[in-house]
């Protein structure tokens, strides 16, 4: 039987134009789910409308002009800007790192999903002015930001990413 080894140890091929070009793949496929889901919601749903599905999780509708957790989200426009030139910034960090490492399995598969959240909530910001969100967690009347499909890209990438370096750089 083989040895299946979930490790983010180099290839004996190191950089791959093949193995970047399927990471890229994965990202698009990322960015194209992020999409169709805002789509859907923004078609399904009227502006500020949730749909109660269990005791703690709402789909809704609703946008954010800031970052994370609306972060400047009142400051007038210019944070729009601001936020598409840094995710334009850490998308092509991201792409050369993806170019540089993509030997490295895990690691490539959470710089894939770094950039496809990153890509996808640009897309967002560039055509619409705002991210959309829709995923609504909440917990005896506490709620938590809403989100979507890109952010949880980003947030399980670059976890991944970090958990990646603090558990292998261990053993260097």
């Amino acid at each position: 039987m083989a040895d299946i080894r979930l490790t983010n140890s180099r290839s004996p091929r190191g950089r791959n134009p093949r193995r970047f070009a399927l990471f890229l793949l994965l990202s698009l496929c990322l960015i194209g789910i992020d999409q169709l889901t805002k789509f859907w919601v923004t078609q399904t749903l009227a502006y500020g409308t949730a749909i109660y599905v269990t005791s703690f999780f709402n789909l809704c509708h609703v946008v954010n002009t800031g970052a994370a957790f609306s972060f400047l989200g009142e400051a007038g426009g210019w944070q729009i800007f601001l936020f598409s030139g840094f995710a334009l910034i850490v998308s092509a960090a991201v792409i050369w790192m993806l170019y540089k490492h993509n030997d490295k399995t895990l690691l490539s598969l959470c710089l894939a999903a770094v950039l496809a959240g990153a890509v996808g909530n640009l897309i967002d910001r560039m055509l619409l002015g705002h991210v959309v969100d829709f995923l609504d967690f909440h917990f005896a009347g506490w709620h938590w930001p809403a989100f979507n499909v890109a952010d949880i890209a980003v947030c399980t990438g670059a976890f991944g990413a970090v958990a990646l370096e603090f558990f292998e750089g261990k053993h260097h």
